[in-house]
């Protein structure tokens, strides 16, 4: 964590708008310095609560199969459980070798690993939690944008699987949000009418309904629409997916891969 930023956690677990906690560590590909390697980068970074486990196994496999969509999103993904780097390389390796379901076989896991096994990490991003678990992770998962803030937290238990067309659905929501300056309805895809944010004072939210701009539906003062194209929103996807190819080197390195 940046000791020089104005808050802290002082203890508690990681939030919302406060930057991620900064570690050095051991990954199946290598020494990983975090936030310093994914520089410009969003950043997925999830846990599982343990190697050799069946719901962990489909979402990594999972994971991996959709990691082109995140890399054309400027994401990398980076992966944690409580236990160590020769435990993680035998799981990836037993993934590829023997594990064929819905479709998906010899899956190469190209997203690190990071060796956890005293936890420090685990119970430096609230992954553990003591109700669930004293020693292994719940599945946690951070939104991490390229500044190194924490811009959104999902918390699953052990046993229930997480949907990884949802996370790279807030993720969308979260860049596009950024870019366009507007909030996303439940259930938003690309291509669906956004959510103008609401004035801040009643009498801007009064002359918003009364001289509504061009482009915008106000169905009352707290709640207007308006359209935004898939086109609009995958050009610029594209051109944040393009630059980070282009601009920045994978990260880690690929020397120690399973």
């Amino acid at each position: 964590m940046n000791e020089d930023s104005p808050k802290s956690y002082q203890g508690t677990s990681p939030q919302v708008g406060l930057p991620a906690p900064s570690f050095t560590a051991m990954t199946t590909q290598g020494e990983l310095h975090f936030p310093q390697d994914y520089e410009g980068k969003w950043v997925v970074f999830f846990s599982h609560p343990s190697d050799f486990t069946p719901v962990c196994t489909s979402e990594f496999m999972m994971f991996a199969q959709m990691t082109p969509q995140f890399e054309a999103l400027n994401t990398r993904l980076l992966a944690l459980s409580v236990d160590g780097l020769y435990s993680h390389i035998a799981w990836i390796r037993a993934i590829r070798e023997n594990i064929s379901w819905r479709g998906m076989k010899s899956i190469d896991i190209t997203f690190p690993v990071i060796d956890d096994s005293h936890g420090k990490l685990a119970k430096l991003y609230g992954m553990i939690q003591p109700s669930q678990s004293e020693s292994k992770a719940i599945r946690s998962l951070f939104f991490i944008d390229p500044k190194g803030i924490i811009r959104a937290m999902i918390f699953y238990p052990s046993n229930i699987g997480r949907s990884i067309g949802e996370i790279l659905r807030v993720l969308t929501a979260l860049q596009t949000s950024d870019r366009f300056g507007v909030a996303t309805p439940a259930d938003w895809q690309p291509g669906e009418d956004v959510l103008v944010p609401t004035d801040p004072t009643p009498s801007a939210a009064r002359e918003r309904v009364e001289d509504t701009p061009h482009g915008v539906k106000c169905h009352d003062w707290f709640f207007c629409t308006r359209e935004l194209l898939k086109d609009e929103i995958d050009k610029f996807l594209k051109e944040i997916g393009g630059s980070s190819r282009e601009d920045t080197p994978d990260a880690p390195n690929d020397k120690e891969k399973a």
